[in-house]
C-alpha cells in the first residue's frame, strides 16, 4: 500500500482535500506536526467533509517521531520537491512507498531532504513556482497507485461509477 505524508501543512483546505482523496482511494495519510492551523479548524472539516471520519489518518507530533513510527519503517520515503531531478513518472514506485509533501509556504528543511530515500518532481512550465499541494499530491499518488497495480482490480470503483451515472 502507498501512503501519503504531509510535512507541517499550512493550509487546512489542502489537507482536507488530501484527506478526502485518501479516503476515496484507500490511501493512508500521515500528518507530521506541528500544523499551521488548529486540527479542529472549520476549513479542514469543510474541505474533508464527512470523509474525515473515513480517512486513515495518523498524526505525528514531530518529524523525529514520524521517523521512529511503524508507518515510516514500512517503506521508502519519497519526497516531492521542485528541486529534484527525477520526474515522478520516470520513478519506479513500490508497494509501501510513502510520498512526502512539504509545507505549502516553505517546503521542507534540509534534514528532511537528507532523511528521504529519493526525491521526485513534477515538470512544470518555466517561470512558475509550484502547483497547489493537493493537486501535486493527487498527481503523484495517482501515478504510484497505477504503477503498483491499485487500479488493476476495478470491481468496486466501476460499480460505484455506474451506479451514479445510471
Amino acid at each position: 500500500m502507498v501512503r501519503l505524508a504531509l510535512y507541517q501543512p499550512d493550509i487546512p483546505q489542502n489537507m482536507g482535500t488530501l484527506l478526502r482523496f485518501g479516503a476515496c482511494l484507500n490511501v493512508p495519510v500521515d500528518v507530521i506536526g506541528p500544523t499551521g492551523f488548529d486540527m479542529s479548524d472549520r476549513s479542514l472539516k469543510r474541505a474533508a467533509m464527512d470523509y474525515i471520519t473515513r480517512s486513515d489518518l495518523t498524526r505525528h507530533i514531530s518529524f523525529d517521531r514520524f521517523l521512529d513510527s511503524d508507518q515510516r519503517k514500512s517503506g521508502r520515503l519519497i519526497l516531492s520537491t521542485t528541486k529534484a531531478t527525477t520526474i515522478y513518472t520516470d520513478f519506479e514506485f513500490l508497494q509501501g512507498d510513502i510520498i512526502l509533501l512539504g509545507r505549502e509556504s516553505s517546503g521542507v528543511p534540509e534534514h528532511v531532504v537528507q532523511a528521504s530515500d529519493a526525491q521526485i518532481k513534477i515538470p512544470m512550465a518555466r517561470d512558475v513556482r509550484s502547483l497547489n499541494i493537493a493537486v501535486a499530491g493527487a498527481m503523484i499518488i495517482g501515478e504510484a497507485l497505477r504503477q503498483t497495480g491499485y487500479f488493476d482490480d476495478r470491481t468496486g470503483s466501476e460499480a460505484s461509477v455506474s451506479d451514479k451515472t445510471a
